[in-house]
């Protein structure tokens, strides 16, 4: 009997494993991180900024990688956030704490993040701007909809080394 539950469990667990490793199981808008060689995109490790610190400590990273299309996408994932909470994000030009810097592609791509009850939010956008080759860029997480002035998450983004 002993031996007809350790092979039930390992069948099921080997279901469990087939399921979570399903290649046609995915969103429209879900981007996974390891779709793109780290050598292949632009790579940031998000933190909160020090003037916020004992307020809010949001980690994260994202990236900016090249479409199949020409274009650019966009990938974040935070975690250590309010649960329920809603973020706009975006990837900017110029980087961290440089001032308002203007968003790379259309602002309409990037869908706010949504902090599921762990903390943990992640998002992707399609940017209809070819992938950058030079510059300054960051990503940036903004505290609300409506209090778009407060950036609670930052990371500069590191160009693809070669």
């Amino acid at each position: 009997m002993h031996r007809h539950n350790v092979l039930s469990m390992a069948a099921v667990a080997a279901i469990v494993v087939t399921a979570a490793c399903n290649p046609f199981h995915k969103t429209s808008n879900e981007i996974k991180v390891q779709d793109i060689p780290v050598g292949e995109r632009w790579n940031a490790a998000l933190a909160t900024p020090s003037s916020l610190a004992g307020a809010v400590q949001i980690q994260g990273t994202g990236y900016v990688a090249r479409d199949p299309s020409g274009s650019s996408k966009a990938v974040i994932h935070i975690a250590n956030a309010t649960a329920g909470g809603v973020h706009p994000w975006a990837v900017r030009v110029g980087l961290c704490g440089a001032g308002d810097n203007p968003v790379f592609g259309d602002l309409s791509a990037y869908q706010n993040l949504k902090i599921d009850k762990d903390g943990t939010a992640q998002s992707g956008a399609l940017l209809s701007v070819p992938f950058p080759t030079s510059g300054s860029y960051s990503l940036e997480v903004r505290a609300s909809p409506t209090n778009m002035g407060t950036v609670i998450a930052c990371g500069n983004l590191a160009p693809p080394t070669q």
